[in-house]
């Protein structure tokens, strides 16, 4: 049956959909000999296809694999980086980083640190990374001063970046120091640098940033350190299916529409 050549390369654990977008507009991807376009579709049971001259097998395609990653400071969320800086790749065991097609799904900042799911399966990246996802992401952020009530309430019903509201959010306090503030935040959005803006917004810059949890996957208990990863288990297996489930049944009502 015919697809998409870059949701078939997803699929495959190639790589993730948007980079196997990339691959195609640079040209390092053909199909029977051809340099292909985006969006051309191809039958993997018959045509020869191709990525930097590499032919891509079924029989060769790598088993799925599911990690939870809990990523230091200064460490990049990419598989690549054209300045030569630490990825996130760096981390895994030699056998993971080649051949794989293993990605971290979304991204967390540089100097931010916690929970990064990497994994090989493109349909749970397009679904994690789908505009319509609601899945919650809590972060416990270290913010200088003490924020009061007002300020926390002005957080929870949204602000205004970039021209457009956020989504409410859970913010609470759970800790202080003298000089700091630790506020839990639960996320159902994810734009870029989010909460380091808002909380600068605020007037309570971000001093620490750690994602403790996406959804029902969390670092602990037990502890995850820094550096470390481990497999999903089983329920968290289970928790992200039921996220691309609800993905698929939602396209299906909209294209009914």
């Amino acid at each position: 049956m015919e697809e998409r050549i870059q949701k078939i390369l997803s699929q495959w654990g190639v790589a993730s959909r948007r980079q196997a977008e990339e691959m195609i507009r640079l040209g390092r991807v053909q199909c029977n000999g051809k340099v292909i376009e985006l969006g051309q579709k191809a039958d993997p049971q018959v045509d020869a296809i191709t990525v930097d001259g590499k032919l891509i097998q079924q029989r060769s395609r790598p088993q799925p694999v599911y990690l939870l990653l809990n990523k230091p400071a200064g460490v990049i969320s990419t598989r690549h980086d054209p300045q030569g800086r630490r990825t996130v790749m760096d981390l895994l065991s030699p056998e993971l980083r080649v051949g794989q097609g293993i990605h971290p799904v979304g991204r967390l900042d540089a100097d931010s640190t916690g929970a990064l799911l990497l994994t090989n399966d493109g349909n749970l990246t397009l679904a994690l990374t789908h505009p319509r996802h609601n899945i919650t992401k809590t972060y416990h952020v270290w913010v200088e001063g003490h924020p009061p009530l007002t300020v926390l309430q002005q957080w929870r019903r949204g602000v205004i970046l970039d021209g457009r509201k956020t989504r409410p959010a859970v913010v609470s306090a759970i800790s202080r120091s003298k000089a700091y503030t630790c506020l839990e935040v639960i996320l159902r959005e994810g734009r870029n640098r989010q909460i380091r803006r808002i909380a600068q917004q605020l007037g309570y810059p971000v001093h620490q940033l750690q994602r403790t949890a996406i959804g029902l996957i969390r670092l602990q208990p037990p502890p995850l350190s820094e550096g470390c990863y481990r497999p999903l288990k089983d329920f968290e297996l289970q928790f992200l299916q039921d996220q691309i489930d609800s993905i698929r049944v939602e396209e299906s009502g909209a294209i009914k529409e």
